[in-house]
């Protein structure tokens, strides 16, 4: 699995940034699941895990943080 970090920007997976620009499309969590071949359950999880490492508490902080570094 491939990280992008640089000095200011926490690890983040590619597969994290994956989800959250299919999150930014205004694409609903069942229909990102499906996507991605996983439970509704381990978007929660995901998200929840993405959230907790960049240090923002809701999805779209954690849309809006990817945003604004570009990397999504």
């Amino acid at each position: 699995m491939w990280l992008v970090r640089s000095s200011q920007t926490p690890a983040v997976s590619r597969a994290d940034l994956e989800l959250l620009a299919l999150l930014a499309t205004g694409m609903p969590a069942p229909r990102v699941a499906r996507t991605l071949a996983v439970s509704d359950r381990t978007i929660r999880r995901r998200v929840r895990s993405i959230c907790d490492a960049i240090g923002v508490g809701t999805t779209i902080e954690a849309v809006a943080w990817a945003a604004r570094r570009r990397l999504i």
